[in-house]
């Protein structure tokens, strides 16, 4: 399907639900259907027209090669797209290099509500204490990608987020690493092996998974 000026995306879910951006990493069409089945609307924006950063160092490549003047006007003519055919709120999800641009979306874009997981995005793209919509941010503890998904540049950027009062939930699963949400696909055991990142707590998986349906639920009815 194409929306706003005939950009490609993937959309799931009944026309008058909540509408979630659900941005992209190599698994998302799988974890779009989950979240339609939870009573969302969901959209995949194709922000990368077909690449998928797969690793670490393609994703941190990818994003800091991405146009984010451009990008932000797509996810903005997302949520418009979602808005005028029949969804009253949106909010945005998003993965890895998505978990990133979830935050930027918070800021720029329009959603009420936004559920970044293991990813924060440059000062130069997003300032996440101008952030006034509520956010819930998922990362694992055992996450090694120093400086973009690890515990420590997330712990700081919540303290940066709390001590300009913005109303952001940080969550921390302690026996999960990078992509510990790709677990809930049917390719996690392949997956976790190809790329090496620890095998999650199937609790921890589950948490998430509820606290992400819970918040939306929340924020967007």
């Amino acid at each position: 399907m194409t929306f706003g000026n005939g950009l490609p995306g993937y959309e799931v879910g009944e026309k008058t639900a909540p509408g979630l951006l659900v941005i992209q990493n190599d698994l998302i069409k799988e974890v779009a259907i989950m979240l339609s089945k939870a009573g969302f609307r969901c959209l995949i924006p194709d922000l990368y027209k077909g690449k998928i950063g797969l690793d670490a160092e393609e994703a941190a490549h990818l994003l800091n090669e991405l146009d984010f003047q451009n990008a932000v006007e797509e996810l903005k003519q997302a949520v418009q797209y979602l808005k005028s055919t029949g969804s009253a709120k949106v909010g945005a999800v998003g993965f890895c290099m998505g978990g990133a641009l979830s935050f930027c979306a918070a800021q720029h874009c329009g959603v009420t509500a936004a559920a970044p997981f293991y990813g924060t995005p440059n000062a130069t793209i997003c300032e996440v204490e101008k952030i006034t919509v509520p956010v819930e941010a998922h990362f694992g503890a055992l996450d090694t990608i120093t400086g973009f998904s690890d515990a420590a540049t997330a712990k700081a950027l919540e303290e940066k987020m709390k001590q300009a009062g913005a109303p952001a939930t940080f969550y921390y699963y302690e026996r999960s690493g990078h992509s510990f949400f790709n677990a809930v696909t049917s390719k996690a055991t392949e997956y976790f092996a190809k790329y090496g990142y620890p095998v999650p707590a199937p609790e921890e998986v589950s948490l998430a998974r509820q606290r992400l349906v819970d918040f939306f639920s929340k924020y967007l009815s």
